[in-house]
């Protein structure tokens, strides 16, 4: 399941600085996460960097994208062909 940003963004851009995957991004009122990119930090983190490092808990699970852990590792790879995940 990726992750999404809520209205409580105070637009810190703390969460951006974290992804490993290039899937935040400055929206035009709060962050925004590309569901295509999110792998809930599987294969970067053991849990995701975005909600721990967010001061408002702005960044939650989106339930409109469910995906299994295999299936986010899966997007891992293609986004990060060649590479070894540190955390699967």
């Amino acid at each position: 399941m990726a992750y999404k940003i809520t209205e409580e963004c105070i637009s810190c851009g703390a969460c951006e600085e974290e992804c490993k995957n290039e899937a935040i991004s400055e929206g035009e009122e709060v962050y925004v996460i590309d569901s295509d990119k999110c792998t809930e930090c599987v294969g970067n983190f053991e849990s995701p960097k975005c909600a721990q490092i967010c001061p408002v808990d702005a960044a939650v699970l989106d339930s409109d994208h469910v995906e299994s852990r295999e299936e986010l590792l899966a997007k891992w790879h293609r986004l990060h062909p060649g590479e070894t995940p540190v955390f699967t």
